[in-house]
């Protein structure tokens, strides 16, 4: 047990003992500075020293740009570039989807898969009757004449307007003989134009390609949506000269006729027209011949 406090008081003595720290002149021995320590003081001043040293670390790893400079810190500007890569990935997704759904319904109108409606034809006519009792809207003669001119005008118009058919002209896409034409009955939504292979295929007015690309049964088909919610179709080429998004002027080359395609029948043409979303038969605007 005295042992044990001995070690101990010497152990105090050796933490409490005095040195001199004394810095010298190298040549005169000048005393220039001196400082008296123990092993107590060098302790805890290199523990504050190593604290402090630790402490200011954090502070400039969290509070400045200079923690980007160790690895596994992103920047900044890395992640507002990728919050905005993210949103314009969203939007993205979200127009291809639209673009999905746009093309899903201009395939199933070329294809004729058109969803019929039932109506009730009694039903229908007795609304009309009670449309008619409720608007009951005086008429003369001249209002008379004007409707019944207006009416023959419209009948089987491709235009929203009479007037607007002289300042817009369909052009024919190709010239040749008319193998098949168009028949509503048989679903055959288009006119089949007999011509040689590689004979050059035309646009048939302005507009923009919807869609030009290689498909199994109809070869190498251009889809092109023109002014006045028109779409004109030619399919079995057999080779295009346009891609999708494309610009084109009326009487420009879009394709090359050909063969191609598992329901073709010869070398020919297949044109459709589409007027807000109704087919309509291409040889009462364009003269193949």
């Amino acid at each position: 047990m005295a042992k044990k406090k001995i070690k101990e008081k010497k152990f105090t003595k050796k933490l409490l003992h005095k040195y001199r720290l004394v810095i010298l002149n190298e040549d005169t021995f000048e005393e220039r500075f001196a400082i008296k320590l123990t092993r107590l003081n060098v302790f805890i001043l290199s523990s504050l020293s190593a604290i402090s040293l630790v402490f200011f670390t954090v502070l400039l790893i969290a509070f400045t740009p200079l923690r980007e400079y160790i690895p596994g810190y992103s920047s900044a500007k890395l992640k507002k570039k990728a919050t905005i890569l993210n949103y314009k990935t969203d939007s993205l997704v979200q127009e291809l989807e639209l673009n999905k759904r746009y093309y899903a319904s201009i395939r199933k109108v070329l294809t004729g898969d058109v969803a019929t409606l039932d109506f009730n034809r009694d039903s229908i006519i007795e609304e009309a009757k009670n449309d008619l009792d409720i608007l009951q809207v005086p008429t003369n003669r001249e209002d008379s004449l004007l409707r019944e001119k207006v009416a023959k005008e419209d009948k089987y118009n491709l235009f929203e307007v009479a007037g607007d058919q002289s300042s817009y002209i369909l052009f024919p896409p190709v010239n040749g003989t008319i193998s098949e034409g168009y028949n509503l009955e048989e679903k055959h939504f288009a006119v089949d134009v007999v011509v040689p292979v590689n004979t050059p295929v035309k646009a048939t007015a302005d507009g923009t390609i919807i869609f030009a690309e290689w498909t199994v049964e109809t070869g190498y088909v251009v889809i092109i949506e023109h002014n006045r919610e028109l779409i004109s179709v030619y399919k079995h080429n057999s080779a295009i000269t346009k891609t999708q998004g494309d610009v084109v002027k009326s009487g420009e080359v879009i394709a090359m006729s050909g063969n191609a395609g598992e329901l073709t029948t010869g070398p020919h043409l297949h044109f459709e027209l589409w007027s807000k979303g109704y087919s309509i038969d291409p040889t009462n605007f364009i003269n193949f011949e």
